[in-house]
């Protein structure tokens, strides 16, 4: 006893020597972590701190939250506790709240639960000092937490390793940890684990990747052509417009360094053209599959970095599985064109919408939001109404009384026949939150105790009401941003979040052109509808659109008052709009050659640096068709490096 006393009083004394500044023989990721224990947690390491479970009602809330990853993982987990069967490991898989969703042990063994090897533990570093799970949080890479490397002297005897596991926008959403209560006195002794628990995050996160992105390409690299198709290193996804959609943690890692970004920032990848990170475009992609051997499927990063690459297109779906007798409700099927994405979007919401489930819908303002939650409650069967509510709208003095009502004399000025919330008057069927990232914290206090309980209380009445309805929230800021900031509840925006559709902004639809003619529509001149000429049309394509839709309305709105005879021209168009088209090289490139089609198009894709995307977005076709006249006329892309 006098002896473990004394080994827990070095242990103090040595972090507390840490904290003042001296030198220590730990790793440098020790140090930081002790550090942050002191100065950002205020922990004491005097004082032990009893490993913490979590009530059973809030892991049941974890898990919940965690279910479609616990799906994925659980092969992983599986397969690795298989690997070391024998030799007295747990394992642990936690949230990114540092609670342990899903465990691989013993579960009647006692001393497992008190050390905290068990399912619904807390190892947040604020709440468990250094340990592996929370250090992993913290610094997003992996690592060995081992015995005495633990700030609280409860955990000494443990040596724990753990790996974060990224999600598909390069955030870190889990953590894959593996621990022992004894082990050898050697750190070294856990590297074999930590080689272990690496690789297993990353088949985690490439099957993820995988079960998340099946209607895009997927990129898969290794730096040796032998585990190429077998276990490859790193993944990204890539949409159609050839923008990187989705990666694993070592995908970022690769792109980051590719292009001098910082892997750890998402909006600097996310979103941008593969040709900014490697020397390809996405029509290449083809060309990488397995119809050629491993050796000769090479790519080449930006930053001069040879890489061995698979590409595994996705999965043509017969158009009876894409249209299944027109079972897309007419109100959704009126939001877009029949092309894959739009269809795509439209399907997803027409399952949810058959559901109660509460759905997301992330989108830029002005790209129509609130008519696919129209769409969604008119296709969803719901016998209430559809009642929509601008969060950003309502003065916050008079938000509470606008949706929970209140009853005769709550308060000075109130009705005296008291009024009905707009919450209440959604009963039976959808209310929708626009803008729902500008609610005040403390009224989504409220709105979470309305979800969760399906009751409100109007103002002045001590009489809860029942409500049944489904809700459909919306904004054009994303909301994880805004959890992170402290800004929105996070509990609030799981809630709202359990489908989250992306609304996609007017200048990356594929059916731009379906849309310019809806819009086109709903405007006439002396009775008659309008048209745009071919300039005017494309001048329309290669706007920006930061208003998107509502943008486009206002601005055919206004060119139809102006226009001749009911046909908008490139003047009738805004001054900065005319301007942009003027000083379009493509414009002046297509012009200059004349009646020479092959001259114009070669010119047109010089000025898109051969881009067949935007090339098709100019043109206003789409991509095969560009392909076909580019075969037709015997253009290649080479031709443009033999004239330099």
């Amino acid at each position: 006893m006098h002896c473990l006393m004394s080994s827990h009083s070095d242990h103090i004394r040595e972090i507390e020597s840490v904290g003042l500044g001296l030198s220590t023989g730990r790793d440098g990721t020790v140090v930081q972590s002790w550090l942050r224990c002191l100065e950002q947690h205020g922990l004491d390491p005097a004082r032990a701190c009893e490993a913490f479970i979590v009530p059973e009602t809030k892991l049941r809330e974890h898990r919940q939250q965690s279910e479609e990853l616990i799906h994925i993982a659980r092969s992983g987990l599986e397969h690795l506790f298989t690997q070391v069967a024998g030799q007295n490991y747990v394992l642990l898989l936690s949230d990114k709240q540092g609670i342990t969703v899903e465990y691989l042990g013993d579960p009647l063994d006692g001393q497992l639960r008190r050390a905290g090897l068990y399912l619904g533990a807390e190892w947040r570093e604020g709440r468990a000092g250094t340990c592996a799970v929370g250090a992993c949080l913290e610094t997003g890479e992996a690592l060995t937490i081992h015995q005495s490397d633990h700030f609280d002297t409860t955990h000494t005897a443990l040596s724990c390793t753990a790996a974060p596991i990224y999600d598909l926008s390069g955030e870190l959403s889990a953590v894959l940890d593996i621990s022992l209560l004894s082990s050898p006195v050697l750190k070294a002794s856990q590297n074999l684990a930590l080689h272990l628990v690496t690789a297993s995050a990353r088949r985690i996160e490439l099957a993820n990747l995988m079960a998340q992105t099946r209607h895009h390409w997927v990129l898969r690299f290794a730096r040796s052509p032998e585990f190429l198709d077998v276990d490859p290193e790193a993944a990204i996804s890539i949409d159609g417009l050839g923008r990187i959609a989705g990666m694993t943690h070592g995908g970022a890692k690769i792109l980051a360094r590719a292009a001098g970004a910082n892997w750890r920032d998402s909006r600097q990848l996310i979103g941008s053209p593969v040709s900014r990170f490697l020397d390809m475009e996405v029509d290449d992609l083809p060309s990488l599959t397995r119809g050629r051997p491993t050796q000769e499927r090479i790519v080449f990063a930006r930053d001069g970095n040879a890489l061995f690459a698979h590409a595994i297109e996705p999965p043509v779906r017969p158009r009876a599985a894409i249209r299944p007798h027109e079972r897309i409700p007419p109100p959704l099927k009126s939001l877009g064109a029949d092309v894959p994405a739009i269809i795509d979007l439209q399907t997803k919401a027409a399952k949810l919408a058959r559901t109660r489930l509460p759905i997301l819908i992330q989108g830029e303002t002005g790209a129509g939001k609130e008519h696919l939650a129209l769409a969604i409650h008119e296709g969803s069967g719901l016998p209430g109404r559809f009642v929509a509510i601008n969060c950003a709208a309502i003065p916050e003095t008079l938000i509470e009384s606008e949706l929970f009502g209140y009853v005769p004399g709550a308060f000075t000025g109130a009705s005296p026949k008291g009024r009905r919330g707009l919450v209440e008057q959604a009963d039976n069927g959808t209310l929708f939150l626009d803008e729902i990232g500008d609610m005040p914290l403390g009224l989504q206090s409220r709105l979470l105790r309305v979800l969760a309980e399906s009751e409100i209380t109007p103002i002045g009445s001590a009489q809860p009401r029942t409500v049944r309805l489904r809700v459909v929230s919306a904004s054009h800021r994303p909301l994880r941003d805004l959890v992170r900031q402290g800004l929105f509840r996070e509990d609030l925006f799981f809630r709202l979040s359990a489908a989250t559709l992306s609304l996609p902004a007017l200048r990356d639809r594929p059916d731009f052109d379906w849309v310019l003619d809806r819009v086109l529509s709903r405007h006439t001149w002396e009775g008659r509808r309008i048209t745009v000429t071919a300039e005017a049309a494309r001048a329309l394509r290669m706007h920006p659109w930061p208003g998107n839709i509502r943008e486009l309305d206002n601005v055919i709105a206004v060119a139809a008052a102006l226009s001749e005879n009911g046909v908008v021209d490139i003047a009738d168009l805004p001054e900065s709009m005319a301007e942009q088209f003027a000083g379009d090289p493509a414009r002046d490139t297509v012009e200059d050659a004349g009646d020479d089609p092959a001259a114009a198009l070669e010119a047109l894709l010089a000025s898109c640096d051969w881009n067949i995307s935007e090339a098709a977005r100019r043109k206003g076709v789409d991509r095969s068709t560009v392909h076909r006249q580019i075969r037709r006329h015997g253009l290649s892309a080479s031709r443009r490096f033999s004239r330099h």
